[in-house]
């Protein structure tokens, strides 16, 4: 349940902001409607995909390696208790990857809850490592994840972390095969998430992506592990949108490095007031960074 202190604060919160588009925005040389609201739990369209997400997804991933993640590693009583409390707050947007682990642990939380109260989004590492051998394809890895998570359909699959601009050829046979299983409605919907400008602007536009995970946020460039600079990174976001892509903003807060007030402010002014993404994904590791990332989200106007 929530806390009643809490959603006393957002409302006051909200009740000094102006919630009504009075005027419309000029972003990018385009005229674009402002939206009444910016809170984590609002539930928006996700592109053109016809699924319906939370605006903020919580993010299973912190430190994700080798099949485990900070997330993971804290252990099954701190993400349930996480994860718990994000869904009693409406941010019902589940965004997990077979790098993280982080299956198991979701499938125990979401157990016994009605399936159209979250959506779960994963991605396919394609690259041998230590602790994974990739089919080639993504019949094999859908069918484990399915099992991991006791689900019938997952939401969005997305391959993991595309480094170049060549990927759309290197994983064409995880492409085909994804696709398959989207005409099967096992997957409703595909893409990438990109870690790599040319990877990114090759996502933009590729007419099989659904949805682009993006690293962006005001500061922009490597030190806030972003793949451009933020106009640049901005610009081609703005193209994807106008392609009708799907955009999930990740890396807004710059890795952790983004944590004044102001900081997280200016990042998510940044993303939202420009249009640039449907949704973001946050790795809050704590309940209390969950209330932190929402009250921030709430003065958004």
């Amino acid at each position: 349940m929530r806390d009643c202190t809490r959603r006393q604060f957002l409302q006051a919160t909200l009740a000094g902001t102006s919630l009504l588009a009075t005027m419309p925005r000029i972003v990018g040389g385009q005229q674009a409607t402002a939206t009444a609201s910016y809170q984590g739990s609002d539930v928006v369209p996700l592109g053109q995909t016809g699924i319906r997400v939370s605006r903020l997804a919580q993010g299973t991933g912190f430190n994700g390696y080798n099949h485990s993640s900070e997330h993971t590693r804290r252990g099954k009583a701190s993400f349930d208790r996480l994860l718990h409390h994000s869904l009693d707050e409406g941010v019902t947007f589940i965004d997990m990857a077979d790098l993280y682990g982080s299956h198991p642990f979701v499938k125990d939380v979401v157990k016994g809850l009605p399936r159209d109260k979250y959506t779960l989004l994963t991605k396919i590492w394609p690259r041998r490592e230590s602790w994974v051998t990739p089919s080639g394809g993504a019949r094999e890895e859908i069918d484990r994840f399915r099992k991991e998570l006791n689900a019938e359909q997952i939401d969005i699959c997305l391959i993991h972390c595309m480094t170049n601009d060549q990927w759309a050829t290197e994983y064409e046979r995880i492409r085909d095969e994804l696709s398959q299983l989207k005409d099967k409605q096992v997957v409703r919907a595909v893409g990438v998430s990109c870690h790599d400008f040319g990877a990114l602007k090759v996502a933009a536009a590729h007419p099989w992506v659904d949805v682009i995970f993006a690293r962006v946020n005001h500061k922009g460039g490597e030190e806030y592990s972003c793949d451009a600079s933020a106009a640049e990174v901005a610009d081609v976001l703005r193209m994807a949108r106008g392609n009708g892509k799907a955009i999930v903003g990740m890396k807004i807060f710059g890795a952790g490095k983004l944590v004044q007030a102001e900081e997280k402010a200016a990042s998510l002014d940044f993303v939202f007031k420009n249009g640039l993404v449907d949704a973001i994904t946050v790795g809050m590791l704590s309940p209390a960074e969950v209330d932190d990332t929402l009250a921030h989200m709430a003065r958004v106007a």
